[in-house]
């Protein structure tokens, strides 16, 4: 009798890498629908994230579109096209002051810089802000955190709106081919475009619009809170790969950190590319932390104020969570 029962145990014992290794074989991917704004090598991290695996690690897909503004790329996560929205905190901060049941809610900060630069058709080595007077600029949509911040700026230099035209009759996505056609005296861009415009002769990068305009939540990510509330796991390791890739963007050179961004930019050179992180490594674009704090969100609501775009102030706490980017970044360190 001891014979077929030793027999027996050992081809169960047999069986038992083989289970574990389809169990490995099986472990579930989510694919994440995220809508961005627009894509751009200032969100450097995000992209770093999939090309060094760190998605991959967390069994994380990301399936990427482009919505061409943050009212679209709100829409696309108010309609459910879209798990993650990723653009300005003011579109959700609108969402939440029409007083939506389901608030879009904002759980990683990804910049705190205005991430453009102005490009001027003329070469002007000592440019003043003031030069902008009786001039047409093209810069964001009305009621867009790229537009305001730009108008906060001129209005800390002493230009009213009487002294300038803000061109907002041109969609986001439009603006560097309306520029290229002739439309307005200054446009601005983001990198990689800024600079191959620049490269082009097209036109001269004369200032940093995040350098002048400061500290900002310029660009989050934004969930419904009933998705975040049934897909916590998801979030954290969405969180925890980001922040590893802001950790390697922070601290590696641009000519290491290019290479690893072609994949997302296949037309772009890779020289171009360093050339881009430089700029935004240069005004210390990206938070460490991902957390939005109070203080910077309540100059974005002065930002909007100042524009006439904010119709009553919104209380910080019913827009922002920070508790999975706070959790997340205590474990890495």
């Amino acid at each position: 009798m001891k014979k077929p029962i030793f027999i027996l145990g050992a081809m169960l014992f047999a069986t038992l890498p083989f289970s574990a290794c389809g169990e490995e074989k099986e472990t579930k991917v989510t694919t994440l629908r995220i809508n961005e704004v627009t894509h751009s090598v200032f969100y450097a991290p995000m992209y770093l994230a999939d090309s060094l695996g760190y998605f991959e690690e967390e069994n994380i897909k990301i399936e990427l579109t482009n919505g061409g503004g943050a009212d679209k790329v709100m829409t696309a996560v108010l309609s459910g096209e879209a798990d993650i929205g990723f653009c300005g905190p003011e579109a959700a901060l609108y969402v939440l002051l029409g007083g939506s049941s389901d608030v879009p809610t904002v759980f990683g900060q990804l910049t705190q810089k205005d991430g453009s630069f102005l490009v001027s058709r003329k070469e002007e080595p000592n440019f003043q802000w003031t030069d902008l007077k009786g001039k047409e600029i093209l810069a964001g949509r009305q009621g867009g955190v790229p537009a305001m911040t730009f108008e906060y700026i001129l209005k800390e230099h002493k230009l009213t709106p009487e002294d300038y035209t803000l061109n907002f009759d041109v969609a986001f996505n439009l603006m560097t081919s309306a520029f290229e056609g002739g439309v307005a005296d200054y446009c601005t861009m983001f990198e990689p475009v800024a600079s191959e415009y620049q490269a082009a002769g097209k036109g001269y990068i004369v200032a940093s619009v995040g350098e002048a305009g400061g500290v900002i939540p310029y660009t989050s990510y934004i969930a419904k809170r009933s998705w975040l509330d049934s897909h916590q796991d998801v979030a954290k390791g969405f969180l925890r790969a980001m922040l590893r890739a802001v950790k390697y963007a922070q601290n590696n050179s641009p000519d290491e950190i290019a290479p690893h961004l072609y994949a997302a930019f296949p037309d772009t050179s890779v020289d171009s590319i360093a050339t881009s992180v430089k700029s935004y490594q240069g005004i210390d674009a990206w938070p460490s932390d991902m957390v939005m704090t109070e203080s910077s969100f309540n100059r974005l609501q002065d930002v909007i104020e100042e524009a006439g775009e904010l119709p009553s102030r919104a209380d910080f706490t019913k827009l922002v969570d920070n508790s999975l980017a706070k959790e997340v970044y205590a474990s890495l360190k």
